[in-house]
């Protein structure tokens, strides 16, 4: 017995349905629906290898399984992080170290897809931002307290700009664009010889290299949670 359509019931097209979580912000659910997809799909393949066992097969299977992985963690690497950020995202407030930024055992899961991936890293980016730079400031004062030497070279910088703005003010050089701006730019020259000299510059590439690896595999494997958690009804 066949059932007729009903005109009345509401039907979207999956695209359609995909492209209005983006617009309205759910993309948690978009999230978690493509993971329970590429779940089902390891699933039935899983099974199809169970029933019609063969070494081969099971072979392939692992091999190409194992390939997308590495190409998933690969296309890593092309993701620009700061593509949606904007200032509001800066300037809101930070989201909880424990709750929010690190999350629980099931906070995490490895991207089914490079375009999973690349939501993940946009959206959580957009989130954690304040997060990722606090993490940045404490790798640069780690690598700082590794290299004295550098630390030295930095502080020192600071010192000299500090004494030829108060000197500046002393003796009036607003008074003087041209030998003020002279000595600005000389100040700026003397500032980037002398952090290269001290190795500065090595301290702020580390420090770099090591938030970055951070914020993508975080940004990367950190599922996607609601923005605003749901409010709770009154307990009577």
């Amino acid at each position: 017995m066949s059932f007729s359509a009903n005109p009345l019931a509401l039907s979207v097209p999956e695209p359609a349905f995909e492209s209005w979580l983006r617009d309205t912000g759910y993309l948690e659910v978009l999230d978690q629906k493509t993971s329970d997809l590429s779940a089902a799909v390891a699933s039935s393949d899983s099974s199809a290898a169970t029933t019609s066992f063969h070494p081969a097969g099971i072979h392939t299977g692992v091999f190409i399984s194992l390939l997308s992985r590495i190409w998933t963690l690969i296309s890593l690497l092309t993701i620009n992080p700061f593509a949606k950020l904007t200032a509001g995202d800066i300037s809101g407030e930070t989201p909880a170290w424990t709750s929010g930024f690190i999350g629980f055992y099931d906070s995490y899961s490895f991207p089914s897809s490079t375009d999973q991936a690349r939501m993940r890293v946009h959206e959580n980016f957009k989130r954690y931002a304040k997060n990722y730079f606090s993490l940045f400031v404490l790798f640069f004062a780690c690598s700082l307290y590794q290299m004295p030497l550098a630390l030295f070279g930095l502080i020192s910088c600071m010192a000299l700009w500090d004494v030829f703005r108060c000197y500046g003010n002393r003796w009036g050089l607003d008074e003087y664009p041209v030998l003020n701006q002279t000595l600005f730019i000389s100040m700026q020259l003397g500032t980037v010889i002398f952090l290269m000299y001290f190795k500065v510059q090595m301290a702020l590439i580390c420090a770099v290299g090591v938030t970055y690896a951070v914020t993508i595999l975080h940004a990367s494997f950190r599922k996607l949670s609601p923005a605003k958690p749901p409010s709770r009804g009154r307990s009577k």
